[in-house]
């Protein structure tokens, strides 16, 4: 939600500081993927070294405490540099998860779906922000979007705090490290911890993700197709108010609500994936099928794929003020589903391959879409204004 948290709320943010530039007013956002760019690469290797715990509670807070230095920001720089640093420690869950997952659920089926029910609540959390800040921003100012995140964080943080250990090396290393023998473990490494250098933890750990980024070819291969779908996914929260309030001259609060469209279509992606993993799953025991069970998630994002190029034809050619509005705003849902599909797929099949390393795998697949992310959407006001609204969205679409 912190991620989209100014987007029906940047025509404030730039009136009080003065600020006129369309490429300016893209870069609330873009700050905070930059820090996602850069959060994963660090939190979640260390996650693999120190466990995951430790970096769940420092981060967490941290996230509140610049959570509210955005509602508290004095100018315009010191905006953008709050909203970097909430989306550095931000990160850290989105990249931690599916390795938390990872070690939580051995069973393939069960992972699977537990990764499918994350993703679901991931993907609908952005739309939850221009809602916030359309409909809190007109009425009582845009700072208090960010005081409702403030608060939402805090409630969060109650069962952050609860979160036990669940790195099974460090489980170990904690609590039973003269009853396991280092054969018996599938990472023996963190038993021998260790007072590392930090020059040899920088090498051997906080690396391991861009190493495994460029080394292996299939991690990259899927990374820049998420990359890609990622960016198209921000890229919607300047399109659409574009759309909406421009040619439909909705407000602010109902162009938020327009967008829940897309996580509707997040929300019916979890039916489909339970529809998939009993008819195409229930055919085949992935549990036995060790040396290939990841290969079984990616037919998925066969449907996720067209569906989100057909819902990005159908929003740009029905965007017009001659056709309802309700038109393109269904173009929402098979747009979420698509996008989601391509998600699941893709990120179980991620951490079925890397299993120990899910979170490094993760981080370095989270790493190159927050990339994309973070510069793509600067070009949407540019590409709407030359090529039109069909104009942008076909060479999306075609891409």
């Amino acid at each position: 939600m912190g991620s989209s948290l100014t987007g029906n709320a940047i025509q404030y943010i730039s009136k009080e500081f003065a600020v006129n530039s369309q490429v300016q007013k893209a870069l609330p956002i873009s700050m905070f993927l930059v820090g996602y760019v850069c959060g994963p690469i660090v939190w979640a290797p260390l996650s693999e070294e120190y466990g995951r715990r430790l970096i769940v509670i420092l981060t967490f807070p941290l996230f509140a405490v610049f959570t509210m230095a955005c509602a508290l920001a004095p100018s315009w720089s010191a905006f953008l540099a709050f909203r970097l640093l909430a989306g550095m420690v931000g990160s850290s869950i989105v990249a931690l998860g599916p390795g938390i997952i990872s070690d939580i659920y051995r069973d393939p089926t069960t992972r699977g779906w537990s990764i499918a029910v994350f993703m679901g609540v991931t993907g609908f959390g952005p739309m939850l922000g221009p809602i916030v800040s359309g409909f809190i921003s007109p009425a009582v100012g845009w700072r208090w979007s960010f005081w409702v995140a403030l608060i939402f964080a805090g409630v969060t943080m109650i069962f952050v705090l609860w979160f036990p250990e669940t790195y099974q090396p460090v489980l170990v290393r904690i609590y039973a490290p003269n009853h396991f023998p280092e054969s018996q473990m599938e990472d023996p490494q963190p038993l021998k911890h260790r007072n590392r250098q930090w020059k040899s933890i920088f090498r051997g750990v906080l690396l391991r993700p861009l190493h495994l980024l460029f080394t292996e070819p299939v991690l990259a291969a899927c990374s820049m197709y998420l990359a890609l779908c990622y960016s198209i996914f921000y890229m919607s929260f300047a399109v659409f108010p574009y759309i909406f309030q421009e040619v439909y001259s909705l407000s602010p609060g109902q162009c938020g609500l327009v967008q829940l469209t897309i996580g509707a279509g997040c929300a019916l992606s979890l039916p489909i994936y339970w529809a998939y993993e009993r008819i195409f799953l229930g055919l085949v025991d992935i549990s036995s099928a060790r040396n290939k069970q990841e290969l079984y998630r990616l037919p998925l994002a066969c449907l996720g794929g067209p569906l989100f190029v057909i819902s990005l034809f159908w929003l740009g050619w029905s965007s017009r003020d001659d056709v309802s509005f309700a038109v393109p705003m269904m173009a929402g849902i098979p747009f979420g589903i698509g996008f989601m599909c391509v998600f699941i797929a893709i990120l179980n099949y991620i951490t079925d391959a890397y299993r120990l390393y899910a979170a490094s795998a993760n981080a370095a697949s989270s790493c190159s879409r927050s990339f994309f992310a973070t510069f793509l959407p600067l070009a949407s006001y540019p590409m709407l204004s030359h090529l039109g609204i069909a104009g942008a969205c076909s060479l999306l679409g075609g891409a």
